[in-house]
């Protein structure tokens, strides 16, 4: 008997496609993973199994089968977009228990597609930091449990790393796909602005924060992806040598990348060096402004997530977030730190297709009751580990995290990719050399 449970999103479409695998049998074999491995791991916050079933037998009967690009392929999606039919929680119990009456955009596209939704994901309370814990439970990294999975899509990364969905759908507004992608050993995208729909949350954190996918392959990234931009997206490789600048400094003043992430670089860069790409050491031009420019933007758009929700359903942590946010949010709308920040890094990529850094400084902090601690000591602790995602997000440009070599404790280590505006398919073609001349280990089984 064939296991589908670990399987690459296109070899299980495949699959389904030419009839060797149902839609039913695909989808039953992850329910039962999830069923043995989620008590460990908390990547759901809901499984959606009997309707998962139900949601297969329909793309069964669907006359376009031959044609589905995500043929019964089973899909996690995180916990902040609309899934018809289920309560969009958002990691709190400040939101609304009530069903959601239609799917998300981005939902809507994977299921047309021929995804099966066998459930949504955990997340921080209202998606704001980079570990994954509160009131519906703690994700923990598959490849070492008693690390976080990261934040925000935690519970979306845990679900793919562990084997329990081959994809999984989430979104990053200042790392949050990156992050979990890094300390999971999986691959993402954040694309550019307007490239997939967005639509999250009351405001999509002012244009930063973008739906992607989560994948062990490159291939299945760019197959996710391209579904979730829809007709026009290039869903080849991108063309040429791009020329790769190399930088292991942190964009954060204050905070240092460690040897393991800033040794995977320098492999990397070695490794794309000897492929025949023209690969050089340059440092963008940070501003030293960074830090302050993006703790007002990540707060401010907590602020507007956070009105209209009754303040004693939200952690401590969330609220003290919110309230700073609230000083910034004047300043952050009519504010010109984003543009001056495109500005100046411009004429960088304007000498460089792709940027190559590290993916994290450091490894993820130990899971636990994050959301019942300080917030100074949350924000410390997020800014430490992952200084090196919200450049992107301010600019609104595309970047990736890509799985290289391995972290002292046997988890995997990442890089960063990061390019210029419309760049989605050059970073995806780098990516796809680094996965061809240094594979890695593309699924966990939890101790």
């Amino acid at each position: 008997m064939t296991s589908w449970a670990g399987r690459s999103a296109a070899e299980i479409a495949a699959a389904v496609r030419e009839k060797r695998a149902t839609p039913r049998e695909v989808v039953a074999e992850h329910l039962a993973r999830i069923q043995r491995l989620d008590g460990r791991i908390g990547a759901f916050r809901t499984v959606r199994a009997e309707a998962a079933l139900a949601e297969a037998d329909a793309v069964a009967a669907r006359a376009d089968l031959g044609e589905l690009p995500l043929a019964g392929v089973p899909v996690a999606v995180k916990d902040n977009l609309a899934v018809r039919g289920e309560a969009t929680r958002v990691g709190t119990a400040a939101t609304s228990d009530a069903p959601a009456a239609e799917d998300h955009v981005t939902v809507a596209r994977l299921r047309a597609a021929g995804a099966v939704v066998v459930g949504l994901t955990n997340v921080p309370e209202l998606c704001v930091f980079g570990t994954t814990e509160g009131v519906f439970g703690t994700a923990r990294n598959p490849w070492d449990p008693a690390r976080t999975a990261g934040g925000s899509s935690g519970g979306s990364a845990a679900a793919v790393a562990a084997g329990m969905t081959p994809i999984a759908l989430g979104n990053d507004g200042m790392g949050s796909l990156r992050i979990p992608a890094a300390n999971c050993g999986l691959v993402t995208i954040k694309p550019g602005y307007g490239v997939v729909p967005a639509g999250i949350g009351e405001g999509d954190w002012f244009g930063m924060s973008e739906n992607g996918p989560l994948a062990t392959t490159v291939e299945d990234a760019r197959l996710m992806l391209s579904v979730l931009a829809g007709a026009g997206f290039p869903r080849g490789a991108g063309d040429g040598s791009p020329a790769v600048a190399v930088s292991v400094r942190s964009p954060l003043a204050g905070t240092a990348v460690s040897r393991p992430y800033a040794l995977a670089v320098r492999d990397a860069a070695r490794l794309l060096a000897g492929a025949g790409l023209l690969v050089r050491r340059a440092d963008p031009p940070y501003p030293l402004s960074l830090g302050l420019t993006a703790l007002r933007h990540w707060t401010a758009g907590t602020a507007v997530d956070a009105a209209g929700l009754d303040p004693r359903r939200l952690a401590r942590r969330t609220r003290v977030h919110a309230a700073v946010g609230r000083r910034f949010l004047a300043g952050v709308r009519t504010g010109t730190a984003r543009e001056e920040l495109r500005g100046r890094l411009e004429p960088f990529f304007a000498e460089h297709d792709v940027l190559l850094t590290p993916a994290l400084a450091r490894r993820s902090p130990k899971a636990g009751p994050w959301h019942e601690r300080g917030w100074l000591r949350n924000v410390l602790a997020d800014t430490n580990y992952s200084p090196m995602t919200p450049p992107w997000n301010l600019t609104g440009w595309p970047a990736m995290a890509v799985p290289f070599g391995t972290l002292p404790s046997g988890a995997p280590c990442a890089v960063q990719l990061a390019g210029r505006p419309g760049s989605e398919a050059v970073l995806l073609d780098v990516a796809q050399r680094i996965e061809e001349l240094r594979p890695w280990r593309r699924t966990a089984e939890p101790a």
